[in-house]
């Protein structure tokens, strides 16, 4: 019988690790944290930075998709490394290692990523709403929140009911998207060349590779993956953290792997239905499927942006906690975070921004964000003082120094290119 105050989800995990499981119940106590955190994967500001991509460049940015996936994996990989080695998150043991400025500095900087989060999230939501249904944008935001608010209401009941609720929207987003590439036909041939030959088209392509980039290898995601594992089920000696990792591995191998699918369906849909024409943003996207393919299939693509919306918002808001905590050691009621973080979404749609360019630059916002997270996670998962066991070898070391060298560069030329007269 649990005892009072036992997680059942933990319990799970401890017995699945001590061998009480076998098949699939030894694996399904470890599910869910890269489920959680691959929602920040599949956001609002994947849909119009993918879409865009294709409707504009074609085939020409898949490659782009492929390898910021790759690098999706790697960087979650070790950011579940890290909390079940440490048992803390990447923000604690910020704070807990670097001087004070640099870690005011890293707070200040994750909560600007936090906002260009929150505003993708929730312009995202409030559009699908205005196309499902016909609300102006500003209710139709004002509903996004009041629905967030009930999702995040499901974690008084534990892990699992907010994370199978997640995973359901993960669900819609995966099937709209599967049918919306049988019924776009694309071109596999040239598809296939847009994978393999990496290149651009001028200056607006690497804008908008900075965006998918920024879209998919989410700042906030990183800190939060790391803080969701910590705790879950803690290895009492080396091997079960070892063990774990493994299990936690596989977590990471599919939630990453159905995003980078759902990130590259979103790229080829475009390519196939709106180039070399283009399309006006989100609302286009809608409304040309909704001519090219029939209403019920733009419905279907409504739907998945709004649980999109719904779902990424609700982890934004968790991750927003976690990094609160974690730089500064305090925090603030979960309900309270959601109100505040919602203030400059509400007012930058109240103030009648156009929607699908706030997107796509709250995604170049969100790129620039990367290597303040990607770069002292490296360094925290090299140090075997630190790791143990599960320190990183000099191959994975190098490949997420590699990979973190190229996000730079990418915002590097995207920054010339922008000022450049």
């Amino acid at each position: 019988m649990r005892r009072a105050g036992e997680d059942p989800v933990g319990l799970a995990a401890r017995s699945a690790l001590e061998g009480g499981r076998r098949g699939l119940g030894r694996v399904w106590p470890f599910l869910g944290p890269a489920f959680v955190a691959a929602v920040a994967y599949v956001d609002p500001g994947n849909f119009a930075a993918d879409m865009e991509g294709g409707a504009r460049y074609g085939y020409l940015l898949l490659w782009v998709v492929a390898c910021a996936d790759l690098v999706a994996v790697l960087v979650q990989s070790m950011s579940a490394r890290l909390g079940i080695a440490t048992g803390r998150n990447l923000a604690e043991l910020c704070r807990e290692a670097f001087p004070w400025p640099v870690v005011a500095l890293l707070w200040l900087q994750a909560e600007a990523v936090a906002m260009a989060t929150d505003l993708a999230e929730f312009v995202g939501a409030a559009l699908a709403l205005r196309l499902l249904f016909g609300l102006a944008l500003l209710p139709a935001a004002l509903l996004t929140g009041a629905a967030v608010f009930g999702l995040l209401a499901l974690q008084r009941r534990g892990v699992r009911p907010l994370e199978a609720a997640v995973s359901a929207m993960v669900g819609v987003i995966v099937l709209a998207f599967a049918l919306q590439v049988f019924l776009s036909g694309p071109e596999w041939g040239r598809a296939v060349a847009g994978l393999l030959e990496p290149g651009f088209a001028g200056p607006g392509s690497v804008l908008l590779a900075a965006g998918i980039l920024g879209a998919t290898v989410m700042p906030h995601a990183i800190y939060l993956h790391s803080a969701l594992v910590q705790r879950r089920v803690v290895g009492r000696t080396a091997e079960e953290r070892r063990r774990i990792y493994r299990f936690e591995l596989l977590d990471v191998a599919v939630a990453m792997g159905l995003a980078g699918l759902v990130n590259a369906s979103m790229l080829v849909v475009a390519a196939a239905l709106f180039h070399p024409g283009g399309a006006a943003g989100l609302e286009g996207v809608f409304y040309g499927i909704s001519a090219l393919e029939g209403r019920w299939a733009a419905l279907l693509f409504g739907l998945a942006l709004l649980a999109s919306g719904l779902s990424s918002s609700s982890v934004g808001t968790m991750s927003g906690q976690v990094v609160m905590q974690g730089f500064v050691s305090r925090s603030i009621p979960l309900f309270a975070r959601r109100a505040l973080t919602m203030a400059p979404a509400l007012a930058v749609i109240a103030a009648g921004v156009d929607p699908a360019r706030a997107l796509v630059l709250s995604q170049v916002v969100l790129s620039f964000g990367i290597p303040f997270a990607l770069v002292p996670l490296i360094l925290f998962c090299r140090d075997r003082a630190l790791m143990g066991s599960l320190a990183a070898g000099r191959p994975l070391t190098a490949a997420a120094a590699a990979a973190a060298a190229a996000v730079i560069s990418l915002n590097v030329l995207l920054l010339c290119q922008t000022l450049r007269p």
